[in-house]
This record gives C-alpha cells, sequence and structure tokens, in this order.
C-alpha cells in the first residue's frame, strides 16, 4: 500500500516537497466522497435483515467497504453466513498486499502498526503513495483514515437507523444503494485492458453462476476471473515475444547473406 526516497513512486529518486495543506486538502476531498458511501452500507445492511448493533459493529470491526457490501449482499440473498464471510474475506485480502507496501513507505513505530494496520484500504494506500516523501505520506494516510473512518461510521449508523424507520427498504429501491455504491468506487479503478478484462469475466461468471449455486458462493466464482485471465494473457503473443524476438535475431543475419549473395550473382 500506501522513504523519503523513490520508494513511494519507485524510481529512486527524492520527490518533491509537498505543502502540508495541499496533502491534507486532497485526503479531506478522499475521505469526505467515501464516508458518505457509509449511509449506503447502513441502509444495505439493514435491508439484509442485520440489527442496528450487528451493522456499527461491521463497520467499527471490519472497514473495507468491498468486504462490507459483499457480505451483506450475501445475506440478503440467503446465504450461508459462512460463504458470505468466505467471499468477504476474499476481497479484503488485498488489503494485506497494501500492508506490504505502506509497511516500507510509511516506516511507521513498531507499537503503531497494529492501529495503522486498520486503516489499510484502498483509498489510504492511493492517498499515501501519491505523495512524494515520507513526511507528506504519513499525513494524507493519517487524515483519510481518519476521515474516513470517523465519516462512514457515522454514515453507517444514520443509513441503518434511517433504514429501521422507513420499514422495507425494497419498497423504496435501497436494496440498489450498495451495488451502486460498489460499482461507483470500481469503475475508476479500471485503468487499463487487463483490469477491465478481469471486471468483464468476472460480471459473466457471476452471472452464469448466480442461478445454479447459493447465494455467496458465486462472488467466489468471480474471484476466479483475475487467475484466468493472468494466465491467458501469459500464454498470449506478448509472452512468446522474447523467444520470437532471438529467433529473428539468429535467421537475421543469414537472410542478409543470401540476400548479399543474390545481389552479387
Amino acid at each position: 500500500m500506501p522513504g523519503e526516497s523513490g520508494a513511494l513512486g519507485g524510481a529512486g529518486a527524492v520527490g518533491a516537497a509537498k505543502p502540508d495543506s495541499a496533502v491534507v486538502r486532497d485526503a479531506l476531498g478522499v475521505g469526505v466522497a467515501v464516508g458518505l458511501s457509509g449511509f449506503a452500507f447502513g441502509v444495505t445492511s439493514a435491508g439484509a435483515g442485520l440489527s442496528l448493533l450487528q451493522t456499527c459493529a461491521l463497520s467499527l470491526l471490519v472497514f473495507t467497504g468491498a468486504s462490507q457490501f459483499a457480505l451483506v449482499g450475501a445475506i440478503a440473498a440467503g446465504g450461508n453466513p459462512f460463504t458470505a464471510a468466505a467471499g468477504a474475506f476474499f476481497l479484503g485480502v488485498r488489503n494485506t498486499f497494501y500492508g506490504l507496501r505502506l509497511s516500507q513507505v510509511l516506516a511507521l513505530p513498531r507499537f503503531m502498526r497494529p492501529l495503522a494496520a486498520h486503516w489499510v484500504i484502498d483509498e489510504t494506500a492511493a492517498v499515501a503513495l501519491a505523495q512524494p516523501t515520507r513526511r507528506a505520506a504519513r499525513l494524507g494516510f493519517t487524515v483519510t483514515g481518519l476521515t474516513l473512518y470517523v465519516l462512514w461510521n457515522l454514515t453507517t449508523f444514520a443509513g441503518a437507523a434511517g433504514a429501521e424507520a422507513i420499514g422495507d427498504t425494497d419498497a423504496w429501491g435501497l436494496d440498489a444503494a450498495g451495488p451502486a455504491v460498489f460499482l461507483a468506487l470500481l469503475a475508476p479503478m479500471l485503468r487499463d485492458a487487463t483490469e477491465r478484462a478481469v471486471a468483464a469475466l468476472a460480471v459473466l461468471l457471476g452471472l452464469v453462476s448466480l442461478p445454479l449455486l447459493p447465494a455467496g458462493v458465486p462472488v467466489l466464482v468471480a474471484a476466479l476471473a483475475a487467475p484466468a485471465v493472468l494466465w491467458f494473457k501469459g500464454r498470449g503473443p506478448s509472452a512468446a515475444g522474447p523467444e520470437r524476438s532471438r529467433e529473428a535475431g539468429a535467421e537475421g543475419p543469414e537472410q542478409d547473406r543470401e540476400r548479399t549473395k543474390g545481389d552479387e550473382r
């Protein structure tokens, strides 16, 4: 995830300083924008049958939106809680890889790492890794994490309490709020052809398996999209490129000699 040096950008050069005010502004923008979507999670969770206490406990203790939405979505569809939890777990595994990167970038004291680990999510990683210096990365990580954690939990409570007050969330169409927010957060992350291919295949696998498998299992099936696309990409033309280049290099001089002989004749 989200060195004073090129460990931030991977280039190996010391980055230019960035004003603290600019870092705080960027971090607050991300924290507020994403934190407000906790309302959708609260509504979705209440609509899935979870109590206000259970909903708030998820945001306080799990604090990773994609996994939370996956969990309550599977439960709402009638899935086994263990299957739903498995799907949520696999979505949350990506935070482990963020943490490996951020441990180098932030270089926090050992006693602070368990606390900071709870805030290792997509948004804090993105803000921290975008900074040119370790000081800026720490500031961005802290402000983003604090803002997002507070707002996410407050809006989760508001959404769950409001959903309980209005009754049937399906009648209001609020059951679609969770998936809509999830797609809105996912879409900007699909930057290249490989990522778009993984997303498209995951959607296809999910739709095909949805009527055939128990609720919660289609999420696990959709997760197979990533290794499938990477395997196919590894067997594609680009993977064989170096070998063909070597063959072309070996044949090139021979072809040149043949052409030279032809010219001389």
